[in-house]
């Protein structure tokens, strides 16, 4: 199938039912269907279970279980660095915000306003700051951890439209991030604002974070909000932020006045192939 086929497909499938549906399945305890599910799909992947505190597939009760598993500890040991990479993935995009447009893809930008939910006066402290795109790929560990110390202030759950986010799509769908359902989270470090986007796709059942749990369901189709006075939510660098109930992308950005130097071994391949791969703990930035 070509390209823009797939993307025209995309277009015409109800992905909101079928994401229901798919979250359905994946919550649900079959015992040995779900066992059976879980090894087809490590097969295809090719996940590799020696990582997982627990490789037994049998073990867990529901595919969701499975998706979010935990890894042994060690397995990602964390960089002496200012800012590490938060996730296993593969590198969509990173680099400079101009102004405030956000590379996507070749052709194709969108801006911090529309990817935050239209917040600009948020989106102004970004303007000229540094992004980076991380997707993740069914087979990727699929814990989001946090790239340094940060205090939480504020929790955005935008509605959206539930696309794959895959690089097929990213080239051929105008504004990908900042058209999909999305959890922008919003944090003050050390250096500053920064914020984590998780983005949502197709047959992403839900996004969760540590400190609020799953946030959609519900989907409303209306913004909602929470806000974090100091104090109450505060994580380490490696802490566990949230998680995707099946794959998905985190976008995150910083302000110029950090004045990042990015990972130089990243390559930041066009979406053209698959990008680099990258890997929770690694150096992302000084």
């Amino acid at each position: 199938m070509s390209e823009r086929h797939a993307v025209l497909l995309q277009h015409l499938l109800p992905k909101q039912a079928l994401t229901r549906f798919a979250g359905w399945v994946a919550g649900a305890r079959m015992g040995g269907l779900t066992t059976a599910i879980i090894r087809r799909f490590v097969a295809r992947y090719q996940v590799n279970m020696a990582e997982a505190a627990n490789p037994d597939i049998a073990a867990y009760p529901s595919f969701n279980e499975f998706f979010t598993r935990a890894l042994k500890p060690g397995a990602r040991p964390l960089a002496d660095a200012p800012l590490i990479c938060p996730v296993d993935g593969a590198i969509s995009q990173f680099g400079r915000i101009r102004g405030e447009q956000i590379f996507q893809a070749k052709g194709h930008n969108f801006s911090c306003t529309a990817l935050v939910g239209g917040d600009a006066s948020l989106a102004a402290q970004f303007r000229d700051g540094h992004f980076a795109n991380i997707y993740l790929s069914p087979k990727d560990y699929h814990r989001i951890h946090m790239p340094c110390d940060g205090r939480l202030t504020r929790m955005i759950h935008v509605p959206g439209d539930l696309f794959s986010v895959n690089p097929v799509t990213a080239r051929g769908v105008p504004g990908l991030f900042a058209r999909n359902e999305r959890v922008v989270c919003v944090f003050e470090g050390e250096q500053g604002p920064w914020v984590m986007v998780l983005v949502g796709a197709t047959i992403v059942g839900s996004m969760a974070t540590s400190w609020h749990g799953v946030v959609n369901p519900p989907r409303p189709g209306t913004v909602r909000e929470w806000s974090y006075a100091p104090g109450q939510v505060s994580l380490k660098k490696g802490d566990e932020l949230g998680r995707f109930l099946l794959g998905s992308t985190v976008v995150m950005l910083f302000p110029a006045s950090q004045g990042l130097q990015f990972n130089t071994t990243w390559q930041g391949e066009s979406l053209g192939q698959r990008g680099s791969a990258v890997r929770l703990g690694e150096v992302m930035a000084r």
